[in-house]
């Protein structure tokens, strides 16, 4: 699976999945299960890059302390939006508002995604910002936010 950068603005971005097939109903479930798990950690503050206390400590973490100071001392790192996932042939798009989390966000998807393309839906193509000149994007995604509230 590829994974190409285009203009990007984290509060208006959208990621784009070239599959090698059409995707089936079930396959299309996997996408969006991983898009939805993935936004609700970022809105949670999940993918904040100022408290990675744990992978700073290194391999030895038994019994390690876990600072409560140094979490309540980072900047907030929310995810703030999320478009509806949205399929075209054999493309499928979604838009997200990723706020202030931090970059360590799109690695974690671009790892999910490439596992997900190993085990279970065939991916040829992430692409991050941007736009499709196959499938253009609408002037305004006001109306298109899923309702996580």
């Amino acid at each position: 699976m590829q994974v190409q950068f285009r203009e990007f603005n984290p509060f208006d971005v959208w990621f784009w999945i070239e599959f090698s097939t059409t995707p089936s109903p079930q396959e299309q479930q996997y996408i969006e299960e991983l898009f939805d798990s993935w936004f609700f950690i970022g809105k949670l503050g999940g993918f904040n890059a100022e408290n990675l206390q744990v992978q700073e400590e290194g391999l030895e973490i038994g019994y390690m302390d876990y600072s409560e100071r140094v979490a309540d001392d980072s900047m907030l790192a929310l995810m703030h939006n999320m478009g509806e996932f949205e399929y075209c042939a054999n493309w499928g798009r979604c838009w997200f508002d990723l706020g202030t989390s931090d970059a360590i966000a799109l690695d974690v998807l671009a790892n999910s995604l490439r596992q997900l393309s190993l085990d279970y839906v065939s991916i040829e193509r992430l692409i991050i910002g941007g736009q499709n000149e196959d499938w253009p994007i609408p002037e305004s995604h006001e109306a298109q936010f899923a309702d996580y509230n």
